[in-house]
């Protein structure tokens, strides 16, 4: 049995174009893979902790091979939950909306919060990072969504800082076996046909996630 975690970042609940497709595609997965375990990371429920001095403090100390003690120890113990929670999952989907041409901040908090020494990442002086979960077989499914920047319009209406950034991060984390999926009706295009045409992709792409 392998586990299916979603992590979406769009607070606009059943407004969100990007969590309709993940939806479509969580409940093809199911259908495809009902022996397997499913759970919905929503980052807007308040489950996600800060990353402010405490849990920053913590980590440095434990790059210099210390324990964290204090403030910093319980603001640790949160952030190793979250990491736990995310690299426990064997499948990872993500529901991504473009925001000012990047990811929305709390899915950069994520970012922030789960990658971590020893965890997620290694570090060596002479080769550089070493990606962690590599070699793990973990997959990924992500929903790009944007409705003004399209890959065919010019950079009058923004910039991809969107999927080149967490693609990147992904890779980084040594996972690298992604799927996207695209949803960029742009201010002119046809967004039901893009709609339509995305969740057949999520549906499809989720037979064999």
């Amino acid at each position: 049995m392998s586990k299916l975690l979603h992590v979406s970042a769009s607070p606009r609940a059943e407004a969100s174009e990007s969590l309709a497709i993940a939806s479509a595609f969580v409940e093809a997965y199911r259908e495809s893979h009902p022996e397997d375990e499913v759970e919905h990371w929503d980052l807007w429920d308040g489950s996600l902790p800060a990353f402010g001095p405490a849990a920053t403090g913590a980590k440095m100390a434990v790059i210099r091979g210390l324990e964290p003690v204090g403030e910093e120890a319980e603001a640790w113990r949160g952030v190793l939950a979250a990491v736990q929670r995310f690299v426990g999952a064997d499948r990872l989907l993500f529901s991504v909306p473009m925001w000012n041409s990047g990811i929305p901040y709390v899915l950069k908090q994520f970012v922030d919060v789960v990658s971590q020494p020893g965890l997620v990442f290694g570090l060596d002086a002479e080769t550089g990072y070493q990606p962690l979960l590599a070699g793990q077989g973990k997959r990924a499914a992500v929903v790009y969504t944007s409705s003004v920047w399209g890959p065919d319009v010019g950079p009058a209406f923004g910039t991809d800082f969107q999927s080149t950034y967490f693609d990147d991060w992904l890779r980084w984390t040594g996972v690298t076996d992604v799927t996207r999926i695209r949803h960029h009706p742009t201010l002119t295009g046809d967004v039901e046909d893009s709609r339509q045409t995305a969740l057949a992709a999520a549906r499809e792409a989720a037979k064999t996630f």
